[in-house]
């Protein structure tokens, strides 16, 4: 069967493709459109559909809207609770009328397609399905959480054969998502976009305020979050955008950050006694808190834990699709990789550099050419093959630089337009990783979990490491990704440091490049050095400015 998903509703709308139980595609809507998070001015207008995507993920298949079986929107209407406490009943319904017309608007954004094909999955389930039947477990306990879904915000299941046995779904207003998102606002940074900064800002401070956290944030003998009503204000004053941030802003992020560390281990340790299961897989946005991943994986009861790349809300449209199929009765195959997204044969890459009218080669071997770039202390925007499904930059869209020069963190900031205090991440050989960083999983595929920088470590690759002693680490295998890997090596040969610092290729409030024509444009904004595009190079330094 060919299965559509669908996110549209809350952000980041994303559109994904299974065929026969495999997914073979998959994009955010915001890389195509160039607005980040799917999110315009007019806050209803971020309840778009994601027709370029959508439209994208059909044709990449070699197939037509009318060829699309079912539609999966991950989202059902008839779940939604207009009277629970803190939803804003007006929004509510809007929205609820919005998810009951994606037939409609489906079919008028995709001529052909089957509007009676469309099944709405719960929220939560196709967060479940994007972790439970995308990991490569098999049988496994899954956990779910976020701000909310139609009328929850997290779900406690596991997988048998392909099926979702739910044990507990949580609650609104009992919601880890919004309660991180609101602390988000409260510190002066913008809510469901910035939790990795107050993340960052953790880094900086003991949480003080644990103990007060612990009376008002908990977890029931059945499963439920219980938060009673918080005002931040009694620890720290709210700060406005761009403010100075306060010992007491820091102190009050590392609380909270270490509350939610703590009631994700206790919700894990629940789901273990229920199931029994020696694998978790986990979604949902609360599932890109890389430091609270970690304690799972080092301190929960599972043996080993996965986590969905693309763990928001775009993830719930491969969810949804993943999930559908297996309803179906087919065999849904484990998602092969992150690398999802649009790629460009080599045609395309140098029409887009010859309609550019910039000076560019073509060199024996890019991974050496990037390498001396690297040693040279040049940044270098990196472009291959397709592109990542999820926030993450893993090797195909990124920025790199030579993490042995403090300034760079900085220097990438700047160019990114990020907070100062933000860290920026390494990409390791992953047979090397072991001999640098402790304590967190390896192999780090996704950039999912933070490590520990060895001491003797941590003065030679000073740009990776934060202020705690962390970083967060993706490790590259060569039988993966074989041109990162090789660049690598290369850049071990002449510095030797077999890693580098990997960010998102864009600058700041635009979503990560996509395209041939989004690279050139952010390499000729941005004080980028080199631009490697396929198996072509353009230098800064070569082009008549």
């Amino acid at each position: 069967m060919r299965i559509l998903g669908i996110n549209a509703v809350f952000h980041d709308p994303a559109a994904a493709l299974v065929v026969d139980g495999e997914p073979v595609a998959a994009a955010e809507e915001e890389r195509f459109t160039r607005r980040k998070h799917g999110k315009p001015p007019v806050p209803f207008a971020a309840w778009e559909q994601p027709e370029r995507s959508a439209a994208w993920c059909i044709a990449e298949a070699g197939l037509r809207p009318s060829d699309v079986d079912i539609v999966g929107f991950s989202y059902d209407p008839g779940l939604v609770q207009h009277e629970l406490s803190g939803l804003d009943p007006e929004w509510e319904h809007l929205r609820t009328e919005f998810a009951g017309s994606a037939p409609r608007l489906l079919r008028s954004a995709l001529p052909g397609l089957d509007p009676d094909g469309v099944r709405f999955v719960p929220h939560h389930v196709a967060h479940a399905a994007s972790a439970g039947l995308a990991a490569p477990f098999g049988d496994c306990a899954v956990l779910t959480a976020d701000g909310r879904g139609e009328s929850t915000c997290g779900l406690l299941g596991q997988y048998r054969s392909g099926r979702l046995e739910v044990l507990a779904e949580q609650s609104l207003p009992g919601s880890l998502g919004l309660l991180y998102e609101s602390l988000t606002a409260h510190l002066g940074f913008r809510r469901s976009s910035d939790e990795y900064d107050v993340m960052a800002l953790a880094g900086y401070a003991k949480p003080t305020y644990l103990p007060d956290l612990t009376d008002l944030v908990r977890v029931g003998d059945d499963a439920q979050i219980r938060i009673d009503r918080l005002d931040w204000s009694r620890w720290a004053p709210p700060r406005e955008p761009d403010g100075e941030l306060l010992d007491e802003h820091a102190q009050l992020a590392a609380s909270v950050q270490t509350r939610l560390e703590e009631l994700l281990l206790e919700l894990a340790g629940w789901l273990h006694r229920e199931t029994g299961q020696p694998e978790l897989a986990v979604a949902g946005g609360v599932a890109l808190n890389c430091v609270a991943n970690t304690r799972l994986a080092a301190e929960g009861p599972f043996d080993e834990v996965w986590v969905q790349p693309a763990a928001g809300d775009a993830g719930t449209a491969l969810g949804a699709a993943m999930h559908l199929a297996a309803q179906a009765g087919e065999r849904v195959r484990p998602m092969p990789a992150a690398d999802l997204g649009r790629g460009f044969g080599e045609a395309e890459l140098e029409s887009a550099l010859q309609a550019a009218r910039l000076p560019y080669e073509r060199p024996d071997d890019v991974a050496t050419t990037a390498a001396d770039s690297l040693a040279r202390n040049e940044i270098v925007g990196w472009f291959q093959g397709r592109a990542e499904f999820g926030p993450r930059a893993l090797g195909h869209r990124s920025l790199l630089a030579h993490p042995g020069h403090a300034e760079n963190a900085e220097r990438l900031n700047e160019v990114k337009g990020s907070e100062r205090f933000r860290p920026v991440a390494p990409v390791v050989l992953a047979e090397r990783a072991a001999e640098i960083f402790d304590r967190g999983p390896v192999p780090s595929p996704f950039m999912l979990f933070v490590h520990d920088v060895r001491s003797d470590w941590r003065q030679r690759i000073p740009a990776v490491v934060h202020v705690d002693g962390t970083a967060r680490i993706q490790t590259v295998d060569r039988a993966d990704e074989p041109l990162l890997a090789r660049l690598l090596g290369e850049f071990a040969e002449r510095t030797g440091l077999p890693t580098v610092i990997n960010t998102s290729f864009n600058t700041a409030g635009r979503p990560m490049v996509d395209s041939p024509a989004d690279a050139l444009e952010c390499f000729g904004s941005s004080p980028i050095d080199l631009l490697v595009l396929g198996p072509f190079v353009v230098r800064r330094a070569a082009i008549a400015w």
